[in-house]
């Protein structure tokens, strides 16, 4: 296994700094929350849809030919019968009659005692635990204005079966041909016996798939380029290579349908954990498919004049998880004129708001000309205009939301135009003409960057 420099931050903190800075917070808070079930703040959507508008940007601009969908929430009930998921998508489950807890049987070592938490469930003389059962993950509802079982229908687990069963609309519309991709960024829900750890695993979800459809004898080769891909994203948007890894599923991991998986990992507080799947499902899904719906699910090569179900190589992420591990790698402390920082070293592109604009003093004309200067940046790139507070506790507060550049607007700017323009890694800060200014600072968005961690 590959080891990593254990992170500089603990969970705890970047929960406490999300809460703080309006990234993330718990669900219905003034009635008191519900498990594992968050709200997004501003900061954390505008970092949230700068995390999926990279990955759209990667996919739709990439080198294949990948297509856009965006499926149903509720399919018809048959979906996930012939996907497998409602005869096979459960967990087993264990319930402790000491502490009245429940628990995943086949993850007690991740679990800790309910009387007892250094222990895992079982490890003490106290545990009292069930035999296992299957418990399904599937949240079940009802349409219409009957509740009988003809009115079932499934809130879905996974984006995935919405792509399949679009196979033959997009062959159709998208005159696309195998190797070709379909993707799409959606809500999924799992009724988890265990959730926890933030952010990290929760029932309701974001997910980011693609299903690459190839031709069967070129599933491996597709299989290991993806893998090295979608590596590659998370690297070229900042997250350090030490902690980012390739894993490999084991036989016994492997599901079902698939012949190869490897797991995208993090080296999160809580340790290595899975920020993204890439699985070689093979024909499973469309044969499936067109098995229970008798629709023919396949692609016609006018070249040879054969029929074939292509094979699937799907790479499947999670906007929350992957969302964490940037707070996570980006976050960092150091001193500043004998203070602490608190600082996102955030990829430019992921941060929330890519320049603050800053009235020196809230008197003087300042800040009627830094509001003109917010109001000519605003829609070039991601700005804030902000005059409370000292100009110190301004900057630290940017810090700490991750915005890359500061602007300031002084004495100086009235009698000539020019601002201060501040970075916010190496904090150098350097005059420049307000003419002009938004052109700099787009371009700065498209170079390259490199955590100033890895320096």
């Amino acid at each position: 296994m590959t080891e990593a420099p254990a992170t500089n931050v603990t969970l705890d903190e970047i929960v406490a700094l999300c809460k703080r800075r309006g990234f993330v917070f718990p669900a219905s808070e003034i009635y008191g929350g519900i498990a594992s079930t968050y709200d997004y703040g501003h900061y954390g959507v505008l970092l949230k849809r700068n995390v999926k508008d990279e990955w759209w940007r990667a996919m739709l601009d990439g080198p294949d030919r990948i297509v856009a969908l965006d499926s149903a929430i509720i399919q018809n009930p048959r979906v996930w019968e012939a996907s497998g998921h409602l005869a096979g998508f459960s967990d087993p489950l264990v319930d402790c009659r000491t502490c009245k807890l429940r628990f995943r049987a086949d993850k007690l070592e991740d679990s800790a005692c309910g009387r007892k938490p250094s222990k895992h469930p079982g490890e003490t003389e106290e545990c009292d635990l069930t035999e296992p059962r299957q418990f399904h993950l599937m949240f079940k509802t009802h349409m219409g204005p009957v509740e009988d079982d003809a009115a079932v229908v499934y809130l879905r687990p996974e984006t995935a079966q919405g792509i399949f069963v679009n196979f033959k609309n997009v062959l159709q519309f998208a005159r696309v041909k195998p190797p070709f991709g379909i993707a799409q960024v959606g809500k999924s829900f799992r009724n988890e016996i265990v959730t926890g750890n933030f952010i990290f695993r929760t029932r309701e979800f974001e997910q980011m798939e693609m299903e690459f459809f190839v031709p069967p004898a070129e599933a491996e080769k597709w299989y290991e380029r993806w893998i090295e891909r979608r590596r590659e994203w998370y690297e070229e948007l900042g997250i350090r290579p030490d902690y980012l890894r390739a894993r490999p599923h084991e036989a016994d991991e492997l599901s079902h349908y698939s012949s190869a998986t490897s797991d995208v990992e993090y080296r999160l507080p809580i340790g290595w954990q899975e920020l993204e799947g890439i699985a070689n499902r093979g024909d499973f899904d469309l044969t499936q498919h067109a098995n229970h719906s008798g629709e023919k699910l396949e692609y016609f090569d006018q070249a040879t004049g054969e029929a074939y179900v292509p094979h699937v190589i799907e790479p499947a992420a999670g906007v929350d998880r992957a969302l964490l591990a940037f707070l996570v790698d980006a976050y960092d402390t150091d001193e500043v004129e004998g203070r602490r920082r608190t600082v996102l070293r955030l990829h430019p592109r992921l941060a929330p708001v890519k320049v603050a604009v800053l009235p020196l003093v809230s008197r003087e004309g300042m800040p009627e000309k830094a509001r003109a200067v917010y109001d000519s940046l605003r829609q070039r790139v991601g700005a804030e205009y902000d005059e409370g507070g000292s100009i110190g506790r301004r900057y630290r507060r940017q810090d700490e939301i991750g915005t890359p550049w500061g602007v300031t607007v002084d004495g100086q700017t009235l009698a000539d135009d020019t601002v201060t323009l501040r970075d916010r890694d190496s904090l150098e800060q350097v005059r420049v003409p307000i003419v002009g200014l938004a052109d700099e600072l787009a371009a700065r968005l498209e170079l390259p960057w490199r955590s100033p961690k890895l320096a």
